[in-house]
């Protein structure tokens, strides 16, 4: 199992304080020593450079430092790249903490008892997907696991959009979509996966019962700089979507190689080299 986490920590937006919790926080609540964790630091400021350093003598992880900021799907699927067959992968922000011990593993069993699910994602306190929703795009759905006897109870909840905190995608998903895509620095990657998970034939799920916070409580001007450039791309998002759905667009996407796409078998049209 890769763990990646993207990080991009300035003197300007002052979120060292924020990735040290979590730092703080994956330490005590999983047994790094059973996964493949990255950082993939995007430029940050000398202040994390160094609180990553200083976790890695500790804990084995691997740092991949990038000179600028390339925005975080493109950071993440520098550590992806490295992705054995079969292996799930994990998209995790460097803004949450966790309050519950065994948390990947809870995951993991859920993809490993459920080969339906495509991505599983923790539930954040502010998401609006719940079973009596009014609106058809935020009403959810509580499913049982699949469980012989012996075997604990699971429920998760089938929902369209997997918030993009902390999620886990399937190693057969990910063999069919590739990685993460996302048209610009910030946002709507977790948007854009989830609607490929679905058109790939899979679906996707919450796992509620696992307490989280977000631990970045916003009001800050990187926040609103986030907030203004992810809008800038929205109806971008929306027209590739409904090209996911027509099939005029394929849901797989590499910035490496092959060159062409195994889910279509046509020739990929967004290769490039990273």
């Amino acid at each position: 199992m890769i763990l990646a986490f993207a990080v991009h920590d300035t003197e300007e937006n002052q979120r060292t304080s924020i990735t040290r919790r979590c730092l703080l926080s994956l330490r005590d609540t999983t047994d790094l020593a059973k996964y493949r964790l990255f950082f993939i630091d995007n430029n940050s400021c000398q202040e994390t450079k160094d609180l990553l350093l200083e976790f890695q003598k500790h804990n084995p992880c691997t740092i991949i430092t990038n000179e600028e900021n390339i925005g975080t799907a493109e950071a993440i699927n520098k550590a992806w790249k490295y992705r054995y067959p079969g292996e799930h992968c994990m998209k995790i922000d460097n803004d949450v903490v966790w309050h519950q011990y065994g948390w990947v593993e809870l995951m993991a069993e859920c993809l490993h008892r459920d080969k339906e699910i495509g991505i599983i994602g923790l539930k954040r306190k502010d998401c609006w997907e719940r079973p009596t929703h009014l609106e058809a795009d935020y009403r959810s759905e509580l499913q049982m696991i699949p469980q012989k006897p012996g075997e604990k109870w699971l429920v998760v909840e089938k929902a369209k959009h997997i918030i993009g905190t902390c999620q886990m995608y399937n190693s057969a998903l990910l063999d069919k979509m590739g990685y993460l895509y996302q048209p610009s620095l910030y946002g709507y990657d977790d948007v854009m996966a989830s609607w490929r998970s679905q058109l790939a034939g899979f679906k996707n799920v919450f796992l509620p019962q696992i307490e989280i916070d977000h631990i970045d409580n916003g009001g800050t001007p990187y926040q609103s700089w986030k907030e203004k450039h992810s809008g800038e791309y929205t109806q971008q998002v929306i027209k590739e979507v409904n090209e996911y759905i027509a099939g005029t667009k394929s849901i797989y996407y590499t910035p490496f190689l092959p060159e062409y796409d195994p889910y279509t078998g046509e020739k990929n049209p967004y290769l490039n080299e990273v």
